[in-house]
């Protein structure tokens, strides 16, 4: 029997593949989808923030400003059931089935927020940074999440991609870790023994959780 009864999932890499948002990025710069991903792994592998490869090819760059510069151009972030990693669903729906609270929560905007929700995801809560008036690493995002749930924070797990980001705010707030590893954060900072439990994929996920011991 597993020492968790809620299972909140970060957005970036864990449920949705960004890839597709990366190289409209990409494109709005007018630089080589393969020379943008090439730099936004040397940022994230120098521990940078990886707003900083904006800055790269574009000094000065305003993240908030061109966000909105995309939507009056009709080019803004979009995202839907193609960008949804294979196995999320099938997660969802078997810790669902167990009786886990399951929870969605991220850095996103309440543009993202609304494109999620329209996924029809099997879950209690979806929750973006814009929602709470909270980002991540904040220790504040973790408290909403854990005041959110109802549960004691060592009967919480968050689902991440990143250290930094992710598990390490999360259990500094004592919440129980799950590391994935895909998507860049997930490749180049891993490292054993940083999380709770670490997976490939979310198949892994439902049965993982019931060897974890208790707290």
């Amino acid at each position: 029997m597993s020492p968790i009864r809620a299972v909140w999932f970060d957005v970036g890499e864990v449920l949705i593949n960004e890839t597709r948002e990366y190289g409209a990025w990409a494109d709005w710069l007018g630089i080589p989808r393969h020379t943008f991903s090439a730099m936004f792994g040397a940022v994230i592998a120098r521990g940078e923030d990886y707003r900083q490869v904006f800055q790269y090819f574009r000094p000065g760059f305003d993240l908030d400003a061109e966000r909105q510069a995309r939507l009056d151009a009709g080019l803004g972030e979009y995202l839907n059931g193609n960008d949804l990693y294979p196995d999320v669903r099938p997660c969802l729906h078997a810790l669902k089935d167990a009786g886990y609270f399951i929870g969605i929560a991220g850095n996103q905007t309440t543009r993202a927020g609304r494109f999620l929700r329209e996924l029809n995801l099997p879950c209690d809560v979806l929750a973006t940074s814009d929602d709470w008036g909270v980002t991540k690493p904040d220790v504040a995002f973790f408290s909403k999440l854990i005041a959110v749930s109802g549960q004691a924070p060592h009967e919480i797990a968050y689902v991440g991609d990143r250290l930094d980001n992710d598990l390490r705010p999360a259990a500094a707030a004592g919440l129980r870790t799950i590391f994935v590893r895909r998507g860049p954060w997930g490749y180049i900072t891993y490292e054993r023994g940083t999380a709770d439990l670490a997976v490939d994929s979310l198949t892994e996920l439902p049965d993982a959780l019931t060897t974890l011991p208790a707290d």
